[in-house]
């Protein structure tokens, strides 16, 4: 790899591309790796987890 590549997730074909090929809104990254963007969708869910977390406990929701 060379220094600055840059991988991203396309939502629509579940393929990691080489630098910005598909439009912005069909795709996720940029990762620094292949790796990285392979796991996009996995990394984005659990963020959202620890996100609706961390809103339940701030409103009050959440068990303490």
């Amino acid at each position: 790899m060379t220094e600055g590549t840059q991988y991203y997730y396309n939502l629509s074909t579940g393929t990691v591309e080489e630098g910005a090929q598909s439009p912005a809104t069909d795709r996720m990254g940029p990762y620094a790796s292949r790796e990285e963007a392979e796991r996009a969708l996995s990394t984005a869910a659990k963020r959202n987890e620890k996100w609706e977390a961390d809103d339940d406990s701030w409103e009050g929701d959440g068990a303490s």
